[in-house]
C-alpha cells in the first residue's frame, strides 16, 4: 500500500495524502499592495485540483519592508484579509488543505527600508539593512502574531515560518550573519531567541498545525552545524511546533557543489530520527517512486514538490498511476483522468 497516499493527521487537521505544494514566490502581485489577484487564485487552485495534499502559499510579508520584492503577496494589514479567504475557500473546495508562509526577508528584502539583526549587507547588490533595535525586534515578532490572527481569519489550516534561506529569522539564528551583543546574539541562545519568541507569540494565536522552515546546512564552515539545528528542532518541538520543513542555503551566497534528486532528504531524516519531530523533506523531488521511498522509509512525514508543480499541476495523477493507487478525479475531470 502506497504510504504516498495515505492521510496523515497533524494536530486538528487531517491531510488527504502526503504531498505538499513548496512555498514559491510567484512575483505575480500587480499593484504592489499584496493582495491575491486573478493569478493567484488559478495558479493555487490547480494545484488543489490536481490533489496536492497541502498548497502552501508563498512567502506571504508580515510587513511591507520583509517582502523579497515588492509583487511579494502581504498578510500585514487587515485589508488583505478578504483576498487571501477567497482564496482559502477556493483551494478548499477541491478538497485540498491550505497553508500560508509567514516570512520577513530581512537583509534579502529589494523594497526600500531594510532591517536585520546585524547592519550586514548580503553582497554589493543589496542595500546594508538597518540593525534592528530592541524596539524593533519587539514590533516585528509583533508583525507575526497579528499576521498569524490575520491567517486565522483567512480559514488557512497550517502556519509556517519562515526561517530558512536567509531571511530575516534565518539571520538572527546564524552566527554568519547575527553579530549582536544583546540577548538576541552572541550564542547558540541568544541568536534562538528571536525565533523562540515568535513561536510563542503565534502559538498564543494559532492551535493549528505550525511548521517551521529551516536551512539546515549553511553551506559555510562559520555557520550553523547539522547539531545545532537538531537542538532547536528539540527546542521548536517543546514550544509545540508540529514540523520542520528541511530546506537548507541561502544565508550566504556559498552553495552545494553537487545537486541531485533528494539532496536534502538526509537532513530532513537526520533531525526527525534525533529529534523526534515530524519533518518535510524537499530538494529536486521529482519522481513518485523516490517520493514514496521517502515517507515509506520515514525518511520524512511529508515529500514537498516545488519545480516540478510548476512543471505539472497534475503530477499526483501520474504518482498515483505510477504507484498503483486508485486516484479518485475531479467529477469534471473523471473522462480523461
Amino acid at each position: 500500500m502506497s504510504q504516498l497516499f495515505q492521510p496523515l493527521t497533524i494536530r486538528n487537521i487531517t491531510l488527504p495524502n502526503r504531498i505538499v505544494m513548496s512555498p514559491m514566490c510567484m512575483y505575480a502581485v500587480e499593484a504592489q499592495d499584496g493582495k491575491v489577484n486573478d493569478w493567484h487564485r488559478v495558479h493555487y487552485t490547480s494545484r488543489a485540483v490536481g490533489q496536492v495534499g497541502l498548497i502552501m502559499l508563498e512567502a506571504t510579508a508580515v510587513q511591507p519592508n520583509g517582502r523579497i520584492s515588492a509583487q511579494d503577496l502581504g498578510i500585514w494589514e487587515d485589508a488583505q484579509i478578504e483576498s487571501l479567504r477567497e482564496l482559502v475557500q477556493m483551494v478548499h473546495a477541491q478538497g485540498a488543505k491550505i497553508g500560508i508562509q509567514l516570512a520577513h526577508a530581512g537583509r534579502k528584502a529589494t523594497v526600500p527600508h531594510s532591517i536585520a539583526p546585524s547592519a550586514i549587507p548580503f553582497s554589493d547588490r543589496y542595500e546594508t539593512p538597518q540593525e534592528m533595535s530592541q524596539e524593533d525586534i519587539r514590533k516585528t515578532i509583533k508583525a507575526f502574531a497579528d499576521a498569524a490572527r490575520r491567517a486565522e481569519e483567512a480559514g488557512f489550516d497550517v502556519i509556517e515560518l519562515h526561517a530558512a534561506h536567509g531571511y530575516l529569522i534565518n539571520e538572527f539564528m546564524s552566527p554568519l550573519t547575527n553579530k549582536r551583543l544583546d540577548g538576541y546574539g552572541g550564542s547558540v541562545d541568544g541568536r534562538y531567541r528571536f525565533l523562540q519568541e515568535t513561536i510563542d507569540t503565534v502559538r498564543n494565536i494559532w492551535d493549528k498545525p505550525l511548521f517551521v522552515r529551516i536551512s539546515a546546512n549553511e553551506y559555510d564552515e562559520e555557520g550553523n552545524s547539522l547539531e545545532v539545528f537538531i537542538d532547536y528542532a528539540r527546542r521548536m518541538k517543546a514550544q509545540g511546533v508540529d514540523l520542520i520543513d528541511v530546506s537548507t542555503g541561502g544565508v550566504v551566497s556559498s552553495a552545494p557543489t553537487a545537486l541531485f534528486p533528494g539532496y536534502q532528504v538526509s537532513y530532513a531524516q537526520a533531525i526527525r530520527q534525533s529529534a523526534g519531530i515530524a519533518t518535510g523533506a524537499v530538494g529536486l523531488i521529482t519522481e513518485p517512486t523516490h517520493a514514496e521511498d521517502i515517507v515509506h522509509n520515514l525518511r520524512a512525514d511529508l515529500v514537498f514538490l516545488g519545480r516540478e508543480l510548476l512543471r505539472d499541476p497534475y503530477w499526483p495523477r501520474q504518482a498515483a498511476k505510477t504507484l498503483g493507487v486508485e486516484l479518485t478525479p475531479p467529477a469534471s475531470y473523471a473522462r480523461g483522468w
